[in-house]
């Protein structure tokens, strides 16, 4: 056995340069649109709750349009969580491959923490709504609305109460969502999908292959690619599974490995320019149109009173914060893994606490887990923003006890004494660095040697 793998891999270390500036641009695109989802939501239920103007918003969301004759005739709510919501899981599916072939996930003892985390923190609180469900008599159907992590929610709230939270840490959150979306993704394909046509599966698992021949040949063109996905994702929504599905399918065919002559790959690439558009518009106006919950004294009551919602509710706060600090911690002690010297657990508690925030996703498994219950619906939208606003407000607290300690973290990675453009925290324990540091010297101090042997020179003759 070498020495690498009789090491002990800590957990929460410092993140490669190079992911440092990939990791700043996703954060900061994921917080904006963090900040716009919180308005979103906001706009939603003011507009939703307010006397004179409240019919206005279901008569608006209840709206269809678009080609009947294609199975296409969608309600704007029906358009916001089938089609908008394929952007933000096209983006989730090249996220996911990014970091199985160049991130985090890519090496397993790196990976093995936030995958088990991430597990833990989805089926801990799908038993918590089991089991207050199994109490209370109510339906099981709910299990899975609980069990997501929204990011972009998530981020906005650390961008809002200005937390300085150190890059490994942010790191580990991003990558822990990432694999939550991935498994959020297959319970809703799994779980969620009732009657299938098997005429349209066909002709989306037929797009998907001429998609994937057409990468693998390097034709370039949004103008073949985008007709195209919207081929498939019409067929996938056809076919009886989520539409969804459809865009993360698609994410993960792209190639995200750089080649030489390349400064970034295919779906990085890609990423930059949809990430945007999903973060900043289409999980916005999905939250404009899912977060629209009447909120009457009733309403409130009913989260804390039926076993459906008090389960989401606890699933979210408790279910979340215990499974992923639990599996974090379970982890460290079990295995070779262990936490950073430069962090302690009072973070991962944290940390953990801010992934209750489930609005996105689990909105959408509401309204597929109780569809054809309108009020129970309802009811249950209403547990999910309770609950992460539950979960904001504590997280919130516990990140404000540690704002100080992160602050001097973060300006430790931030120094740069030399000037060299680089984090001192990437070169001072850097060999290589420092073999480059000493070969640029010596060969200015041989440039320096031929200077000045030209000048004698020229004066001797």
């Amino acid at each position: 056995m070498n020495g690498d793998e009789s090491a002990p891999h800590q957990a929460f270390r410092r993140v490669s340069l190079r992911e440092r500036g990939f990791l700043a641009d996703a954060l900061r695109t994921e917080t904006v649109g963090g900040v716009l989802l919180l308005l979103a939501a906001v706009t939603a239920l003011v507009w939703a709750n307010t006397p004179g103007i409240k019919e206005s918003y279901e008569s608006f969301s209840n709206i269809h349009f678009g080609p009947s004759a294609l199975g296409l005739d969608l309600s704007i709510e029906h358009w916001a969580s089938e089609g908008l919501l394929a952007i933000f899981f096209f983006v989730a599916g090249i996220e996911l491959k990014r970091e199985l072939v160049a991130g985090d996930l890519k090496d397993p003892k790196a990976a093995a923490l936030p995958v088990i985390a991430a597990v833990c923190g989805m089926v801990v609180p799908a038993l918590v709504y089991v089991a207050v469900n199994g109490i209370g008599g109510g339906s099981m159907a709910g299990w899975a609305v609980p069990t997501a992590t929204d990011i972009a929610f998530a981020l906005a709230v650390l961008a809002v109460i200005g937390t300085s939270l150190p890059s490994a840490l942010r790191a580990f959150l991003l990558t822990l969502a990432v694999v939550d979306d991935l498994l959020a993704i297959v319970i809703i394909a799994i779980f969620f999908t009732h009657q299938l046509n098997f005429a349209a599966l066909g002709g989306a698992v037929a797009g998907l292959v001429v998609f994937w021949l057409l990468l693998r040949k390097g034709v370039r063109g949004w103008w073949v690619y985008v007709p195209l996905g919207l081929v498939i994702w019409a067929l996938m929504y056809n076919s009886g599974v989520h539409a969804t599905i459809a865009g993360v399918a698609m994410g993960l065919m792209l190639r995200c490995t750089r080649r030489e002559d390349e400064e970034l790959s295919p779906g990085e690439r890609i990423e930059h320019q949809v990430r945007p558009l999903s973060a900043g518009l289409a999980v916005p106006l999905f939250a404009l149109f899912a977060a629209g919950v009447p909120v009457a004294a009733g309403d409130l009551a009913a989260v804390f009173t039926k076993p459906e919602t008090l389960g989401v509710t606890l699933g979210l706060v408790l279910g979340k914060t215990l499974g992923i600090f639990g599996g974090t911690w379970l982890t460290a002690r079990f295995t070779r893994a262990s936490l950073s010297d430069e962090l302690e657990w009072a973070d991962v508690f944290a940390l953990a606490t801010l992934a209750g925030i489930g609005f996105t996703v689990s909105l959408l498994i509401g309204e597929l887990a109780f569809e054809g219950e309108d009020l129970l619906t309802e009811h249950v939208k209403a547990a999910v923003l309770v609950g992460s606003l539950l979960a904001t407000l504590l997280a919130a607290v516990l990140l404000k006890l540690r704002n100080a300690k992160y602050r001097r973290m973060t300006e430790a990675e931030e120094r740069d004494e030399d000037r060299d453009g680089i984090p001192d925290v990437y070169t001072q324990d850097d060999p290589e660095y420092h073999l480059r540091m000493a070969e640029m010297l010596e060969a200015k101090a041989a440039e320096h040697r031929r200077t000045a042997e030209a000048i004698t020179s020229g004066r001797s003759e």
